[in-house]
């Protein structure tokens, strides 16, 4: 699944081990779906888009083809 979160944490001039110890997990996790090779739980899709004050459908992009 395609999302904004290295454009949303970059503008906020942050590390991804900055931004996972924010939202409670690890930088290899928000590489991982920095990079697409992991999608987050709703929960943490719903942390990560509290964070950067978005909805969840602005920070991830949903394409019906990416359904598992």
């Amino acid at each position: 699944m395609q999302n904004k979160v290295r454009e949303f944490r970059e503008s906020l001039g942050l590390t991804q081990k900055e931004l996972g110890e924010r939202v409670g997990v690890s930088r290899q996790a928000i590489n991982a779906i920095e990079t697409g090779k992991f999608d987050p739980s709703i929960w943490l899709a719903h942390d990560l888009a509290n964070f950067f004050v978005v909805s969840i459908e602005f920070l991830f992009i949903f394409k019906e083809e990416d359904r598992k």
